[in-house]
């Protein structure tokens, strides 16, 4: 009996730790994303953005257009709004660079996006696409907090603006380096506003990442339902199998 409750309960523990332990990868504070699975306004937005931003470079090779049916969206919706390169809607969300030019142009060919959210998590991929600032040291001229020296410049720029990294200088031993350093604080300044505000920046981000975690698994939605209804039902069978096993058993002891 101890091993079946067990057995129904690891499922249920696993989904409550995995979002913990991958917050805490990598020693980097991330911002909680605020995405919503359900929210189809927010995916057919981040949907807008990443054909717009997104595809030019990165490819969502597991994908097809028409699978954003699903999102409320019909065929010339699609094709009119989203497809620039003549792409058909039964096709794959490719892209023409292929990974030689991309290794030529950026040193390595720009990653396939189709599970990027699986991988990172939508935690970083928040925290990642609000964290670039200029940085002159750079082959780009770009850097971010949460992915040091990446090779990546900011691909939404003239939306967020542009910012500079400041190390302001602080009173007393708070923020003092470990090998004598002088005290200092960092703190990254908008030099050059982009077309959005920083709500409005957020907000689009925050869209696009939802739309990245839909595409590494569309029927996500639909398989937590189902999973939490056959929970549901062994839960409420248990007791009807703990009396069948003791009528089974009970002239063995």
């Amino acid at each position: 009996m101890k091993k079946l409750i067990a057995t129904l309960l690891f499922p249920v523990a696993t989904l409550i730790m995995l979002p913990a332990a991958m917050a805490s990868e990598g020693g980097v504070r991330l911002d909680k994303a605020p995405i919503e699975p359900t929210d189809v306004v927010s995916l057919q937005s981040g949907a807008r953005t990443f054909a717009n931003y997104c595809l030019n470079c990165h490819s969502a090779s597991l994908m097809r257009w028409n699978r954003l049916m699903e999102l409320g969206l019909n065929e010339s919706q699609i094709k009119d709004n989203l497809i620039f390169d003549g792409s058909k809607v039964g096709d794959l969300m490719n892209v023409s660079m292929t990974k030689k030019d991309g290794r030529k142009w950026f040193g390595a060919a720009p990653p396939d996006l189709s599970v990027i959210a699986r991988a990172r998590g939508a935690d970083w991929l928040y925290s990642y696409l609000r964290g670039f600032y200029r940085d002159p040291a750079r082959p780009t001229g770009w850097n971010n907090t949460v992915y040091e020296n990446v090779g990546m410049p900011n691909p939404m720029w003239q939306l967020q603006g542009e910012r500079v990294r400041v190390e302001h200088a602080v009173k007393g031993g708070e923020g003092k380096e470990a090998h004598g350093g002088a005290a200092s604080t960092v703190k990254y300044e908008m030099v050059k506003p982009g077309s959005m505000t920083a709500v409005q920046y957020d907000e689009t981000v925050r869209d696009l990442v939802n739309f990245l975690v839909y595409i590494g698994e569309p029927a996500a939605t639909s398989r937590k339902q189902t999973g939490i209804f056959v929970l549901l039902f062994l839960f409420a069978i248990l007791p009807l199998v703990y009396l069948l096993k003791r009528e089974f058993w009970k002239d063995v002891h």
